[in-house]
């Protein structure tokens, strides 16, 4: 009995932390979509950009429960959404974004800007930044839910598939050894 408890933890383990991953390539907590981002000229989803939210997750079986975290600190924020505040050291991260894009304008060699859609796409991106760098050091940023693991209808099911499949697997084993 202990050793089809052990066998299911282990099943489940496996099974959700696949799904779980999924839900990166998903772009959305398996049917409810991530919101885009509101930078533009950005592309591919904030939470695929450099793959170490994905990367980082980790599960643990001990006793009788599964445990999925992330060594990153915004892992949980970014799950569960919230408030960070702003600090000095974002600030300069936004200004530097912004004198980036920015200088990314391209100008004919008089030195006047192009009016062209990628240097409006640019300049848009430059005032996003901007805006982000005028906020006062300790005004409070709303960072939207982009939910990856967690409850769900889907983890449910996937649970009770797992547990049928290992219940048949015993009864299997336990039919033959009666007919032996």
């Amino acid at each position: 009995m202990i050793d089809l408890i052990k066998n299911i933890l282990a099943d489940v383990r496996i099974d959700l932390t696949d799904e779980f991953d999924k839900n990166f390539e998903r772009k959305a907590f398996f049917d409810k979509a991530w919101e885009n981002t509101k930078i533009p000229n950005r592309k591919g989803s904030l939470m695929m950009r450099s793959g170490k939210t994905r990367r980082s997750i980790r599960s643990k079986l001990t006793n009788n429960e599964i445990n999925w975290s992330s060594s990153l600190p915004h892992a949980n924020l970014m799950n569960e959404g919230g408030e960070i505040i702003v600090t000095e050291k974002m600030k300069r991260f936004f200004w530097a974004m912004f004198y980036k894009s920015n200088g990314a304008v391209t100008k004919t060699a008089k030195g006047v800007t192009r009016n062209n859609d990628r240097n409006k796409r640019l300049t848009s991106e430059a005032a996003t930044w901007k805006a982000l760098a005028l906020q006062k050091v300790g005004a409070k940023m709303k960072i939207k839910q982009r939910q990856f693991i967690g409850d769900h209808p889907q983890v449910r099911q996937r649970i009770e598939h797992v547990v049928d499949r290992n219940m048949k697997e015993i009864e299997k084993q336990i039919f033959n050894k009666l007919k032996r």
